[in-house]
């Protein structure tokens, strides 16, 4: 398999679909294409040849399967190993993991507008609008919920490591770079999720990276 992805330092959805491919235990090849340079902007102009991806990342190559979209690819990956690996055993935890993913996925627009994940960076004097605000008490909400109902097995939202964490991961991120104040549980999970090994490869690795972005340097 080959995993195509963008800039470690800034992109969230990258981000998402190799931390799927790592809870996959599968071996795959990383193809890093520096968001808004020449060879993504190749990849677009392939875009529509070989894969229907409009030049997004991350991208999942397996044999003849082509895989876009980080949801897309989790739930690929998870029916090649077994869900179980990604996703709760019981019945109502998998219903309240796979609901936080689908919001994860389709909302919290305020929030990902005002806070690019910059994860080599921390900003100062950050104030979140009105709409990101509801969109961080709407996540810590969801996290305080699952951890109470369903935490008891381990740190993370749903005990072990699984797909809620991947979805949430750039979302820690995003809270720790723009100095976001969270309760003493949120920083808990905070804290074990940044200091999983994968997180820890990922940040190593973002930090090494010559590329910069501008327009994600500062607070807009």
């Amino acid at each position: 398999m080959k995993l195509i992805i963008g800039n470690k330092n800034y992109s969230s959805w990258s981000l998402r679909g190799w931390l799927a491919a790592k809870q996959s235990g599968l071996s795959f090849e990383e193809i890093t294409v520096p968001m808004f340079g020449k060879q993504w902007d190749t990849l677009k102009s392939e875009d529509g040849g070989t894969q229907p991806s409009h030049g997004k990342v991350p991208i999942l190559w397996d044999e003849e399967a082509v895989v876009w979209d980080s949801l897309a690819i989790l739930e690929y990956l998870a029916d090649k190993v077994g869900r179980d690996r990604f996703w709760p055993k019981d019945a109502v935890a998998r219903g309240m993991a796979r609901s936080m993913v689908a919001e994860m996925h389709s909302s919290y627009h305020a929030l990902r507008g005002e806070c690019p994940m910059n994860v080599r960076k921390q900003f100062e004097g950050f104030t979140p609008s009105e709409a990101c605000r509801q969109d961080i008490l709407r996540i810590l909400g969801l996290w305080a919920e699952a951890r109470s109902r369903f935490g008891s097995g381990g740190p993370f939202l749903f005990g072990t490591f699984g797909a809620a964490d991947v979805f949430f991961a750039p979302v820690v991120s995003r809270f720790i770079s723009y100095q976001i104040a969270v309760p003493g549980f949120a920083a808990a999970y905070m804290q074990a999720l940044w200091e999983h090994e994968w997180l820890q490869a990922w940040i190593e690795a973002s930090e090494s990276e010559e590329w910069v972005i501008e327009q994600y340097e500062t607070v807009g």
